[in-house]
């Protein structure tokens, strides 16, 4: 966890509450000024709240695209309820007697309420955008999911590694940041119920957070220059680790710089290299992922006489203008995996050898290997090997290999190169059959980034194509177990890898 992703949690919190501020208030006074309105204004806002975070910001996703502006919005979204309803209420609790003699003075309704009515209701109001500011810490942590950085990639990465340090350190952070706030903003509303609200102090907590916002502003605004190549880190360790070696090989061969930007998941990343405004350049994926991910293609529409690789390749080629560069040599396929002391329990060694003990044995994976998109997921799984298993698990990705460590199921599906099929002493089964395809790793790239930087790199296809075959499935597995479970940092392992392989200087 370094400073910058505290900075830039909350740069997020702040950007949201300020936008919920200015559309939450005036929502709430039009809410309590025109009562026919109040109806709908207060169900909108009670069904924004109603939707899960995470269901939000990607439903968000769909039509803004990946990154920092998407969260901002689905915060806003979420934290206009306390706001609105506070504003609302605490307008409708103005003593009857003050509204009057203000209506005696002669003063019309728009200066009425905005003049008189709501300094006496900003004790109220304030307690709604308090509320607002601290469910938003939380609600941040969601940025992760879709490329908005923060806080949450500490989480949720402490999660999946099984690191209860850095687990403690992101939620700590986050209840740290939580109570200063609150505290603050607590001896601000306990002074203005003392005075009972009313005057230019009551817009100092809003000024304050505008204020921070600004500071925090130049943080969190990346400009680059007409040479630099844009990627978006990966979301778990093993395309992070391809990412930098991206962004070494090709700084140390060509005068472009490389920056990587916040992490995303396979499909925003794709999502954000498509289209005339893409924000990303390239990507290291796998031709599996491409076909069937991507594309939405199965290995059965494959044409005889073509691999995986050519076929994605042209079809991405044809329908994105992306190229599919040469093979890193690293195959990330699916893989099924028991404990170790299972395996030699029953002498295990294929996945065949589950069919007359799967009656006995428990199945876990992540949601995502449970759905009916694709060839290869569980159901025609399990149909092809005639495998019947006494239960199975849905479990969150980050959680899968805590489960599998517990106990909480026998046989489950992981990932070829992850080293924590190692640490969780995982053995995995030859697939007998041949059901899983490869995910050869590979770089896809933009088509017209090779046209933008013909001048300044007209070897940058050559340059990344150093990278083709020069990591084993097994040498793969070694450079994540040495990230995720003996600690050490991406950018070291990544430099360690290429200078021993000749390709950058040491």
């Amino acid at each position: 966890m370094t400073v910058s992703l505290i900075l830039e949690h909350l740069f997020l919190v702040l950007a949201a509450c300020i936008l919920s501020i200015v559309i939450g208030l005036p929502l709430g006074i039009l809410a309590y000024v025109y009562p026919k309105a109040r109806a709908v204004i207060l169900r909108v806002v009670d069904l924004l709240q109603t939707i899960p975070a995470l269901a939000l910001l990607g439903i968000l996703m769909v039509f803004m695209g990946a990154g920092k502006p998407t969260v901002i919005v689905g915060i806003t979204l979420y934290s206009l309820l306390p706001i609105v309803r506070n504003t609302c209420l605490g307008l409708e609790e103005v003593d009857p007697g003050v509204r009057e003699a203000a209506r005696g003075m002669g003063m019309s309704k728009a200066y009425r309420v905005l003049r008189v009515e709501f300094p006496l209701a900003f004790p109220t109001v304030f307690t709604g955008i308090r509320i607002a500011v601290v469910g938003a810490i939380g609600t941040a942590v969601f940025a992760a999911f879709v490329g908005g950085g923060g806080l949450g990639s500490v989480i949720t990465r402490g999660i999946r590694v099984q690191d209860l340090g850095m687990i403690l350190a992101g939620t700590g952070a986050l209840m740290v940041i939580a109570v200063l706030l609150d505290f603050c903003m607590s001896r601000f509303e306990a002074a203005m119920e003392k005075t009972n609200g009313g005057g230019k102090k009551m817009w100092l907590p809003v000024g304050l957070l505008l204020a921070a916002f600004l500071c925090l502003l130049p943080f969190n605004i990346k400009t680059g220059g007409d040479t630099e190549l844009r990627l978006y880190d990966g979301d778990y360790s093993e395309p992070q680790l391809v990412h930098r070696m991206i962004k070494m090989v090709v700084e140390e061969h060509t005068d472009l710089t490389v920056t990587i930007r916040d992490q995303m998941s396979q499909v925003n990343n794709f999502k954000a290299m498509t289209g005339a405004n893409a924000s990303c350049d390239m990507m290291g994926t796998y031709d599996g992922t491409v076909l069937t991910t991507f594309l939405h293609l199965d290995t059965s529409d494959v044409p005889e006489g073509m691999t995986l690789r050519e076929f994605a390749t042209k079809e991405v080629k044809e329908q994105y203008d992306m190229r599919l560069l040469q093979p890193l040599g690293f195959n990330n396929t699916y893989a099924i995996g028991v404990p170790q002391e299972l395996a030699d329990q029953y002498n295990i060694e294929t996945i065949s050898d589950l069919i007359p003990l799967a009656p006995q044995l428990r199945f876990g994976a992540e949601h995502d290997f449970f759905t009916l998109e694709g060839n290869a997921k569980y159901g025609p799984f399990v149909e092809f090997y005639g495998l019947q298993f006494k239960e199975t698990y849905p479990v969150d990705v980050s959680l899968k290999y805590a489960a599998a460590e517990s106990g909480t199921f026998d046989v489950t599906m992981v990932f070829a190169t992850d080293g924590l099929n190692r640490k969780t002493g995982l053995k995995i089964l030859e697939d007998d059959r041949h059901f899983f395809p490869d995910y050869i790793g590979g770089i896809l790239v933009r088509e017209d980034v090779f046209e933008r930087y013909a001048e300044e790199a007209p070897n940058l296809e050559e340059v990344l194509n150093m990278l083709a075959g020069a990591f084993t499935t097994e040498d793969m597995v070694d450079m994540t177990y040495q990230v995720d479970v003996e600690g050490r940092s991406l950018d070291d392992v990544a430099r360690e890898a290429l200078v021993s392989r000749g390709l950058i200087a040491g």
